[in-house]
């Protein structure tokens, strides 16, 4: 292999590091940049929520079950229309240290999470008054 051979294979070699490391940089600051992004509005989610709808609302009849897990309550909240994401319910039901109480409630689509979560904390005897 002559010298000019083995000049010309240090410098390619040279060029694809640092465009590995290069790329590896930029992938790196993209998902450094999406988390903080999701992670902002997951906060955002969680301690400014925000009413589905606009007042009056609409109120919709939730059942929940003695055998009924948080995850579960989450899932038929967002199912029915109440709030938008199950994992922000989760995470304000073990934040906030709500138990979710068995019974029939009527919920409204203007209340926010914390509002609902509040409601089948103090159970049905209440919801009734409301």
């Amino acid at each position: 292999m002559s010298q000019i051979t083995k000049d010309i294979n240090r410098i390619t070699k040279t060029i694809i590091g640092i465009s590995g490391k290069l790329i590896l940089y930029a992938v790196i600051i993209l998902l450094l940049a999406e988390g903080m992004s999701r992670g902002y509005a997951f906060g955002h989610a969680v301690f400014y929520s925000t009413p589905v709808e606009e007042a009056p609302g609409t109120d919709r009849t939730i059942r929940i079950t003695e055998d009924e897990s948080d995850a579960e309550v989450a899932g038929d909240l967002e199912t029915s229309g109440l709030v938008d994401n199950a994992l922000t319910v989760r995470f304000l039901i073990r934040f906030y240290d709500y138990e979710m109480q068995p019974g029939t409630y009527t919920l409204n689509t203007s209340m926010t999470a914390r509002e609902m979560l509040q409601v089948l904390d103090a159970g049905p005897e209440e919801a009734a008054d409301d």
